[in-house]
């Protein structure tokens, strides 16, 4: 083999594009390295702290030696049932802990390795764009053939939907939806769902949702689960993960429940990839769920305060940005000035210019390319500088 071969001569490397946010990252750390100070919007990176009683519940079970071998790759038992009582009490929605319940290290190991058990070379599988770059490439890696459902195009997603099993040969194995979205922060209601539902049975098409942004909501109707809706469980599954709600992005830990048939084929998949999270970080993520719930409304009116300041001072520097009502994202049309320069070049622009780093939409998907993703990671004094940054760079240029 040649010295000079790179990863690009495997075949699922090729398959995958150059990662957007990595030469934001590269740009970010070279301004650093320089002495500025970079307000840093990009990653949607929570920087509040894990509420400390769930820290000391790791810390306590870490002191038994016990916990310290290997864990369940599905989950241990009383985390298993945590997550169904959460469901219980949340959504209404009953499930077995056994058979319709799963830990994963992270919602996006979950989503790439049910990606992994239930697709073949030459499957379909339908996915929104802009979406979270997991929903779309976890498939890629697995062989699958993505078609792409773009936003902003004045169709609804059902009739997107429609139109790709039509097109598609042999028909779509799977549809992924993200609500609260990532990058986009729509939400969607229950009759949504309602629709999904009996189009995707109708048509034999899984749904994988993902509702890793549920509990970050702004308004008084908390987000739905697909789950709510009535023969959900007959051909959809659910990811969720610890990372937002309670602030523990680092600790990798989330689960996905459901439909039986998936979760079963995502614990084969799993028995022969991993042996579990760290039992401590499962036993203290069971604390966070049965426990009190106080730490997820705090966490919740802390971005509220953020958004609003964001929403609010962005506006006097001269940038409209629609006001999400949930997730921890702002989803920014790139000001009318800039639009020619698309969403990677306006963030260098931003961040050479402003000291403001965010997210480019084309990592998203082509269909993003026209906004920048700005997460809400920073406090709020952060917030302020940023928009009086935001606003010298607007006027000035």
């Amino acid at each position: 083999m040649s010295a000079n071969s790179s990863s690009e001569d495997f075949d699922r490397i090729r398959r995958l594009p150059p990662y957007v946010f990595a030469e934001v990252n590269r740009l970010k750390a070279e301004f650093r390295a320089e002495g500025k100070d970079i307000i840093d919007f990009g990653m949607g990176n929570p920087d509040l702290p894990t509420p400390p009683h769930i820290v000391e519940k790791m810390i306590e079970t870490a002191r038994n030696p016990i916990t310290h071998g290997y864990s369940m790759s599905k989950g241990i038992p009383g985390l298993r049932k945590a997550i169904c009582g959460y469901y219980d009490r949340r959504f209404g929605v009953e499930l077995n802990p056994e058979t319709e319940a799963i830990v994963t290290i992270g919602s996006k190991e979950g989503l790439a390795n049910m990606a992994q058990a239930i697709t073949k070379p030459g499957d379909t599988i339908l996915v929104p764009n802009p979406s979270y770059p997991i929903h779309c490439f976890g498939f890629v890696i697995a062989g699958a053939s993505v078609y792409h459902l773009p936003k902003y195009q004045g169709r609804s997603l059902k009739d997107q939907v429609e139109e790709a099993v039509k097109k598609c040969s042999p028909k779509p194995t799977a549809l992924i939806l993200n609500y609260p979205c990532n990058p986009t922060a729509e939400i969607v209601d229950l009759a949504f769902y309602e629709e999904m539902v009996d189009l995707c049975k109708f048509h034999g098409i899984y749904i994988l949702s993902d509702l890793a942004y549920c509990e970050i909501y702004f308004d008084d109707m908390p987000p739905p689960s697909v789950l709510q809706v009535k023969g959900a469980k007959d051909i959809a599954v659910e990811f969720t993960t610890m990372s937002k709600t309670y602030s523990m992005p680092g600790w990798r830990i989330g689960f996905a429940v459901g439909n039986q048939k998936l979760i079963h084929a995502l614990t084969r998949i799993k028995s022969y990839l991993d042996y579990g999270a760290f039992t401590p970080i499962q036993v203290a993520a069971a604390a966070a769920l049965n426990g009190p719930q106080d730490c997820v409304e705090e966490t919740r009116q802390i971005y509220k305060e953020r958004r609003d300041i964001l929403i609010s001072g962005m506006k006097n520097a001269g940038w409209d940005i629609e006001e999400p009502k949930a997730s921890m994202f702002a989803w920014a049309k790139l000001p009318e000035k800039y639009l020619h320069l698309g969403s990677l070049e306006f963030s260098k622009l931003l961040m050479e210019k402003a000291d403001v780093a965010v997210a480019p939409g084309i990592g998203f998907g082509e269909y993003g390319d026209e906004y920048v993703r700005i997460a809400l990671v920073e406090n709020k004094q952060r917030i302020r500088q940023a928009c009086r940054n935001v606003k010298r760079f607007l006027n000035n240029d």
